[in-house]
């Protein structure tokens, strides 16, 4: 993902939500708080796009530049 479409993506409050989720079991799995940063960090690099196809389907089919794909018709023989 480009770095434009990450700082559009902390905009969203559903994502600044998930990473505090992120934060917190990580920290509670660590025994410590891992911090905001590596937080962020991870829930990006691990999370991001699934969030992303799940939530914004249409900003992540543009975010990818694939066209849709036309559907089949079988040939007639």
């Amino acid at each position: 993902m480009k770095i434009s479409e990450l700082k559009e993506l902390l905009n969203d409050k559903r994502v600044i939500e998930e990473i505090n989720k992120h934060l917190w079991i990580e920290s509670q799995k660590a025994g410590y708080s891992i911090g905001i940063e590596r937080a962020t960090d991870e829930w990006l690099r691990l999370y991001a796009q699934g969030w992303l196809r799940y939530n914004k389907p249409v900003e992540y089919a543009k975010s990818r530049n694939k066209p849709k794909q036309k559907k089949r018709v079988a040939k007639k023989r």
